[in-house]
């Protein structure tokens, strides 16, 4: 086979595995915490950190979520990172926006923060900040052994099926999976033009 139809045929195998309760239950979730008048946060690095400002639209657009991407706002961004450091540069964001219990945090990351291997610290911050203050995690990861696939409360993994193309698969998932959660009829309250 050629690299197109491998990809290709891996993308049809992890779409079959996802597990769709989590995706259900992250969209009840979403439903519960509008109802009440919560926010989403959400936190990506990298290409996920494109994929949470495209997200934050969506659910703001069609789903009318109160909802914020710390890298939107790359200005404040680069000024925490160069004055307070990289670790801290969403928990510093969301203690200045009063995270509580009645928000969420929703993480794209492919592999959800390791702390042994100093990955993504400012992820793992964050987490423990919205456990801290009784915030929901939800998330959209790449690895099980991630710290936000151990510490969220509601996680999807992409399944593995290409160990050498964990990134780009959980990349392109993480979109899968919140334009599936944007257009769940439980969520969506707005349509598309198209």
């Amino acid at each position: 086979m050629t690299h197109v139809a491998d990809y290709l045929a891996e993308v049809c195998r992890i779409a079959e595995r996802i597990d769709r309760e989590k995706v259900e239950e992250i969209a009840r979730a979403l439903a519960t915490l509008r109802d009440h008048g919560g926010r989403l946060f959400v936190l990506g690095v990298g290409g996920s950190a494109a994929n949470a400002g495209h997200a934050v639209n969506d659910f703001r657009k069609l789903c009318g979520i109160e909802a914020y991407a710390p890298t939107d706002n790359v200005s404040e961004l680069t000024a925490r990172t160069n004055d307070e450091g990289w670790e801290t540069v969403f928990s510093g964001w969301l203690e200045t926006g009063h995270l509580s219990d009645r928000d969420a945090l929703f993480i794209f990351s492919v592999g959800g923060g390791d702390a042994e291997r100093n990955v993504s610290p400012n992820i793992i911050r964050a987490v423990d900040l919205a456990k801290n203050r009784g915030a929901k995690v939800f998330g959209v990861v790449g690895r099980e052994s991630g710290y936000t696939a151990m510490a969220g409360d509601c996680v999807v993994v992409i399944p593995q099926v290409a160990p050498d193309r964990v990134t780009p698969h959980t990349e392109a998932f993480q979109a899968v999976v919140w334009h599936c959660l944007v257009s769940h009829p439980g969520l969506q309250v707005k349509a598309t033009k198209w």
